[in-house]
C-alpha cells in the first residue's frame, strides 16, 4: 500500500471511531432492540431510517478528498440498517445517503449515490433471505466488502472521464473496502453481542418465570401436604402427646399421624418415604391416605398392615417404598399394639428401671413385594413411662465433621430429659439435632412423636 492509500486509511478509520461510539449508543435504544426482536413497527422503522440516514450524511462529511472524489463509509449505515431491519428500512436510509451525496456534486456523484441507496436495498434483500435474522459478523463483513467492490466498479462504469475514475479507483479501492470492512466488524460484533444479550436475557427471564412458577407449585404442594398432617393433638386419657415434622425440602415424605379408632383406642402412626421432594410427598399422601381408610375399617394392626403393603403392592411401577411404625393405643387397658415394617425402632424409656426398648417386630418395608406376613406385639405402658418415634432425619442428622447425631445421643438425650413434657422434649430433641449439624444443610426430613404415660 502506497503512502497515498494509507493516509486515507489512517483518515477513515479516525472517523469511523466517531461512528463506533454512535453504534454502542444506538445499540443501547429500545427501538434498535425491537427490530433486533423481530418487532416491527412504523415508528421504530422511521426511527431507524433516520438514524442510519444520519449515519450515512456523516459519512459523507468524515471523508477524504481525493482527486475530486471522496473516500468515505457512507454506504456503512445503508448497509447496516438493511441488515438489521430489512429493505425498507435499509432504503429509507440509502436514499437519505445518496440523495445527499448526490447534493455534493463530483463526478462520482451519480455511481456513488447509486451505491448508497443500492447498499441498503441489497441489505435488506439479505435479511429476508436470511429469514429476517442478522446475518452475523462474517457475512455482514463479506457483504460490505462485495458491496465497496460494485461501489468501485459502478464508478469505473458511471463516472467521466474513465481515466481519472481509474486514478480514484486505484487509490480508494483498498482504503474503501478495509475502512467499511472495519466499520462493518464492530457494528456487526455490536449487533451480535446485543442480539446474545437478548437471547440470555430471555433465557433468563423464562428460566425465571419457570422458578417463580415452580415455586408457587412447591407453595401449593406444601400446603396440601400441611393439610394431609394433623392440624391439632388429640387428648388422651392419661397421656400426653406432641408431634412435629420438618421437611428437608418444600414439601417431604415423612409422615406422622393419629387416627381415632374407638372410644378407649387411637392408631398412632410414623412412616418415612424413599426420597424427597414431590415424588415423596405424593405417594407419602397416598400411604397416608390409604392407612386411614384401612384402619378405620379395620381396627386390628397386622393384618391390617398387610391389607395396606397388598394395595400398594397394586402397582409397583413407581419403585417407591415406606417404612412404617403402625401402632393402636388402648388407654384402658394402658397397652400399645404395633407392628415395624422396616423403620428405626422407637424407643420405650421406662420409668422405673431406665431401661430403653427398641419396638421393632422384624417387618420389611411397604411397597417391597405383595403377600408380605406382618407379626405384631403388644406391649404394657407403665406410669411416666417414655415413647418416642422418630424417622432417620435425627438419627442421621450430620455436622460438619461428617458425624451422624446417632441413636446414643438420643438415648442419652431422653434419659437426661425424661422429667420434661412430651412437648418441651420434643422442642429440645430438634434443637439439639439443628445444634449438633449446625453449618450443613438439612439432609432428610425430620419428623418426631413423643408419648408419655401421665398415670
Amino acid at each position: 500500500m502506497d503512502t497515498i492509500s494509507l493516509t486515507i486509511l489512517t483518515d477513515l478509520v479516525e472517523k469511523i471511531c466517531v461512528i463506533f461510539v454512535l453504534a454502542y449508543l444506538l445499540t443501547r435504544l429500545k427501538y434498535f432492540t425491537e427490530v433486533i426482536d423481530g418487532k416491527l413497527t412504523i415508528k421504530n422503522q422511521l426511527i431507524l431510517i433516520l438514524i442510519f440516514g444520519g449515519i450515512s450524511i456523516y459519512g459523507s462529511y468524515s471523508g477524504v478528498d481525493i482527486f475530486g472524489a471522496v473516500a468515505n463509509v457512507r454506504d456503512l449505515g445503508p448497509m447496516v440498517a438493511g441488515l438489521i431491519g430489512g429493505p425498507i428500512v435499509g432504503l429509507g436510509a440509502g436514499l437519505i445517503g445518496g440523495l445527499h451525496r448526490l447534493t455534493m456534486g463530483g463526478f462520482t456523484c451519480i455511481p456513488c449515490s447509486l451505491s448508497t441507496i443500492l447498499a441498503g436495498v441489497l441489505a435488506g434483500i439479505i435479511y429476508l433471505a436470511n429469514k429476517k435474522h442478522f446475518v452475523g459478523i462474517g457475512g455482514a463483513v463479506l457483504f460490505s466488502v462485495l458491496m465497496e467492490s460494485f461501489h468501485m466498479l459502478l464508478a469505473l462504469i458511471l463516472a467521466s472521464p474513465f481515466s481519472q475514475a481509474l486514478g480514484v479507483v486505484e487509490d480508494l479501492f483498498i482504503p474503501m473496502i478495509l475502512a467499511n470492512a472495519a466499520g462493518m466488524f464492530i457494528f456487526a460484533l455490536m449487533i451480535s453481542n446485543r442480539i446474545k444479550e437478548r437471547k440470555t436475557k430471555k433465557e433468563r427471564d423464562k428460566l425465571s418465570a419457570q422458578l417463580e412458577r415452580r415455586k408457587k407449585e412447591l407453595e401449593i404442594a406444601q400446603q396440601i401436604q400441611e393439610s394431609f398432617l394433623p392440624h391439632t393433638i388429640p387428648v388422651i386419657k392419661n397421656y400426653d402427646l406432641a408431634a412435629s415434622s420438618i421437611p428437608a425440602q418444600e414439601v417431604g415424605g415423612d409422615f406422622y399421624d393419629f387416627i381415632p379408632i374407638t372410644d378407649k383406642q387411637t392408631g398412632l402412626t410414623i412412616g418415612d418415604v424413599s426420597g424427597k421432594g414431590i415424588p415423596a410427598a405424593l405417594f407419602m399422601a397416598f400411604s397416608r391416605t390409604l392407612l386411614r381408610a384401612k384402619a378405620c375399617r379395620n381396627p386390628g394392626v397386622g393384618r391390617m398392615i398387610e391389607s395396606v403393603n397388598n394395595f400398594i403392592n397394586e402397582d409397583p411401577h413407581s419403585n417407591m417404598f415406606v417404612t412404617l411404625f403402625y401402632s393402636v393405643l388402648d388407654n384402658a387397658q394402658n397397652t400399645l399394639t404395633f407392628v415395624n415394617a422396616g423403620h428405626n425402632p422407637p424407643l420405650l424409656l421406662r420409668k422405673k428401671t431406665r431401661d430403653i426398648i427398641r419396638l421393632s417386630t422384624g417387618g420389611v418395608v411397604l411397597g417391597a413385594m405383595k403377600g408380605l406376613k406382618m407379626n405384631e406385639k403388644t406391649i404394657a405402658l407403665q406410669a411416666g413411662d417414655l415413647l418416642v418415634l422418630y424417622t432417620d432425619g435425627i438419627t442421621e442428622a450430620i455436622n460438619q465433621q461428617e458425624d451422624q447425631f446417632g441413636e446414643g445421643r438420643l438415648i442419652e438425650l431422653l434419659k437426661e430429659n425424661q422429667e420434661l413434657s412430651s412437648g418441651d422434649l420434643k422442642n429440645l430433641i430438634i434443637d439439639q439435632v439443628y445444634d449438633f449439624a449446625s453449618g450443613t444443610p438439612q439432609a432428610d426430613d425430620i419428623t418426631i412423636m413423643v408419648l408419655r404415660r401421665v398415670s
